[in-house]
């Protein structure tokens, strides 16, 4: 098991695109289905895997260009490090002061601790000022609990407990 980091900054009102963000039904419409939604499905299907948003579940971070992923962690640890470390980056940002308490980010980086080392995923959102909003995720892979079909986005090279892997996409074979 291990896990990928993924961030996602941008508009709040491209975020909110909310059909842009939900994966397409695993079943296409049926045959003689009105043909706008025969289209819409097929829009869908083409375009959320390439999308840059957020999925509304986590899971489907999995299904997203390698090129999202911001790390890949063989050890919890290592992905709550880089989770704390965003989270102190973008906390100045935060459009909500309370937010940006450190008690307040503390509790979030030990909830997402405990939550990884126990298989689970781990999903944050912030709205920014202008107003921008932030999105960081640490998706567990191979197998993902809630989603264990979904294919891991990367293959880790390196096999050394905490250390960031280096990432291979998948098919190359190096």
């Amino acid at each position: 098991m291990h896990h990928h980091g993924y961030l996602w900054t941008g508009p709040k009102d491209r975020f909110d695109q909310d059909a842009l963000r939900r994966p397409p039904h695993p079943e296409p419409p049926p045959p003689g289905s009105r043909p706008e939604l025969v289209q819409r499905y097929r829009e869908v299907a083409a375009a959320f895997p390439d999308s840059e948003l957020p999925p509304l579940e986590t899971a489907y971070w999995l299904v997203k260009p390698g090129t999202a992923v911001r790390g890949t962690w063989q050890e919890p640890a290592g992905a709550v490090d880089w989770l704390g470390g965003r989270l102190g980056a973008y906390a100045p940002r935060f459009a909500n002061r309370a937010a940006r308490e450190p008690g307040r980010l503390t509790a979030l980086v030990s909830a997402a601790a405990e939550r990884l080392r126990a298989g689970g995923d781990v999903a944050l959102g912030f709205y920014l000022e202008r107003p921008s909003y932030l999105s960081l995720a640490v998706v567990t892979c191979s197998p993902n609990r809630l989603r264990p079909r979904l294919p891991c986005p990367l293959t880790p090279r390196t096999t050394e407990p905490g250390r960031r892997a280096e990432h291979r996409p998948p098919g190359t074979g190096r």
